[in-house]
């Protein structure tokens, strides 16, 4: 009889939080059709340009699954250089040599596969690779360990962040220092200075361990990894503290995590996203964790400088900033300053 009683009492308490029964409801359906949306795709095809080679053989390149251009050798390696394009296809000494651009490791494969197949070649008559970026040695590890950096340095931070700034609330911490004669802004600076400052040692040890204990592959400059986690920690630390106010509990605030941190992993760059529909690329737009993963890919496989990164340290910038402007609005709600 008293574990009924028990039983009927969590029961009453669960359902009386509307939260954790939404939660329950949407966030498995949620999960589920974001995996739909990123793994049902079967539309990926190589984009390969071809310098100087005979007609007959653009032809056979175009009637199989990859998109062709013909483009002379300078805008084809500057193509290479950006990323535009998977591989370039031109003679040399009358053999076909083909040159791969080399970040992501499984199209490798696929690429060399489709060439041969298009032009009628057996695998005695390989053809010639050359890498750009990379190199044949990498794996799938290399390929998704700067996104797998940006994000659980992104996940950890947003939860301890907001966790600690939740407490602070709960705790009384929070209404003392409003108390004070302390402005919104001057408050919001603080908790972010103070808490940042934490994360940005979370952020190096991450990197130090991924790039040297693990051998992650690394051809960039350490400190340009390390400015873009700081920017990638600041924003996590920014949305978490600014989702905490709505939060009466550390329950509530992992509530968050499949709504928040869950979606931004799948369109971060973890999965290719390139063959789906427009709106579903806009979408992953719209998350921080998007450009700092495209950033931190660029430093560690493509050795790009801030200055090839100039777009996505802008919008990690601008995510902090608005985040940032919403926490010292977002105070009102527990003092008019």
């Amino acid at each position: 009889m008293n574990i009924l009683i028990v039983a009927k009492r969590i029961l009453r308490q669960f359902f009386r939080d509307k939260r954790s029964v939404a939660l329950m409801v949407v966030a498995p359906g949620l999960i589920l059709s974001l995996l739909w949306l990123v793994l049902d795709n079967d539309s990926r095809t190589a984009e390969v340009a071809v310098v100087e080679a005979p007609e007959q053989i653009y032809e056979q390149l175009a009637s199989g699954k990859m998109e062709v251009s013909i483009l002379d050798e300078k805008t084809a390696q500057k193509q290479l250089n950006d990323a535009d394009i998977d591989a370039l296809l031109k003679w040399d000494e009358n053999r076909p040599l083909l040159i791969l651009e080399g970040s992501d490791p499984t199209d490798h494969q696929m690429i060399r596969t489709s060439i041969q197949e298009a032009m009628g070649l057996d695998r005695k008559e390989a053809v010639s690779i050359q890498y750009w970026h990379g190199s044949e040695d990498m794996n799938f590890f290399d390929y998704t360990g700067p996104v797998l950096i940006g994000f659980f340095i992104f996940f950890f931070v947003f939860l301890v962040g907001g966790v600690s700034f939740l407490r602070e609330r709960t705790q009384g911490t929070l209404e003392r220092v409003l108390a004070t004669p302390i402005q919104r802004y001057e408050l919001v600076g603080g908790y972010l200075l103070g808490f940042g400052l934490f994360t940005l040692l979370q952020s190096v040890l991450i990197v130090l361990y991924s790039v040297y204990v693990l051998d992650m592959y690394m051809v960039g400059e350490m400190w340009r990894v390390l400015f873009i986690t700081m920017l990638l920690a600041l924003t996590a630390l920014s949305v978490g503290t600014l989702l905490s106010t709505y939060a009466k509990n550390e329950f509530q605030m992992i509530q968050f995590i499949p709504l928040v941190i869950v979606p931004q992993l799948f369109f971060s760059g973890l999965f290719p996203i390139e063959g789906l529909s427009s709106w579903v690329q806009v979408l992953g737009k719209l998350m921080p964790l998007t450009y700092g993963a495209e950033a931190l890919r660029g430093i560690m496989l493509r050795n790009e400088n801030l200055g090839d990164l100039q777009w996505q340290v802008f919008m990690l910038l601008m995510f902090f900033a608005i985040f940032t402007l919403l926490n010292v609005k977002a105070l009102r709600r527990h003092r008019n300053l």
